[in-house]
């Protein structure tokens, strides 16, 4: 999505946002994302730095960015072990405005080689341990729900964050892990997490066979059945060819279907 600029925002947001902050010294917008309008580092009078994401209402109802940051919300507060702390939200003059406290950090390299792996490894590790609290109902298996497929070897009640790719995830100067954009958080088998995660590492080098290699580490990979596995790769790319002709505007889709498609021939389960 093409996100506005801060200058676009209505005074009344503007405002609601700088009696928090007190008046703006400094904007810096998010190079990556697009589940927000607006996403930026604010400094303020304070020089205390905060992360706002803000979204407008749709006219009758709210837009799916502003379903996102509610999302976003909702399980702050449950998934503080590894996302920064939601600090106030602000909804004022059909817009909702989120501020998270910001965190200094670099995106991990997923490269084969990268030591980011090993971190990046040990807080997937402690998420897949973390209960699904009751906010989470979502159901992951709604994303491969085509006529006459059986989406049962996805269902469960883990919590999956769903989109580990790098530019989701900081860490900091002292090898601290976060999490960011908790739009998609879903409940599902907790090998879904894992699953997701494989187009992200063969756009690093990854090798198919290096990747599943990878996951070997994780219980969750290691105890699913292979049929399952090879259903969900099926099913994701052929979930992936009906979007990229329902959205042929989206540039990014052709790409990523063909990392999708990739394994999923490694694996040996498209005709």
């Amino acid at each position: 999505m093409t996100r506005s600029d801060w200058d676009e925002l209505p005074a009344t947001v503007r405002d609601a946002i700088t009696q928090h902050t007190g008046t703006i010294c400094c904007i810096k917008p998010a190079a990556v994302g697009n589940h927000a309008d607006i996403a930026s580092a604010i400094i303020g009078d304070d020089r205390r730095k905060v992360f706002v994401k803000a979204a407008r209402k749709l006219p009758e109802k709210d837009g799916p960015e502003v379903v996102s940051l509610r999302t976003e919300a909702e399980v702050n507060p449950f998934v503080r072990e590894f996302t920064p702390r939601l600090l106030w939200t602000e909804e004022v003059g059909g817009w909702l405005v989120l501020a998270f406290e910001y965190v200094t950090g670099r995106h991990p390299s997923y490269s084969p080689d990268s030591p980011d792996l090993e971190l990046v490894a040990a807080t997937v590790n402690r998420l897949q341990k973390t209960p699904r609290p009751d906010v989470v109902q979502r159901p992951v298996t709604n994303r491969w729900a085509l006529p006459g497929e059986d989406v049962s070897p996805m269902a469960g009640e883990a919590l999956l964050h769903t989109d580990l790719n790098a530019s989701n995830i900081l860490v900091t100067p002292d090898e601290s892990v976060y999490i960011v954009d908790w739009a998609f958080v879903s409940r599902g088998a907790p090998w879904v997490e894992l699953a997701q995660m494989i187009p992200w590492m063969l756009d690093a080098g990854h090798t198919p066979e290096s990747v599943e290699s990878w996951l070997g580490q994780f219980p969750a990979w290691t105890q699913t059945d292979s049929g399952s596995i090879d259903h969900y790769a099926r099913l994701h790319t052929a979930v992936w060819e009906r979007r990229k002709g329902l959205f042929p505007d989206q540039k990014w889709i052709p790409p990523y279907l063909e990392l999708v498609k990739r394994w999923a021939n490694y694996r040996g389960v498209l005709e």
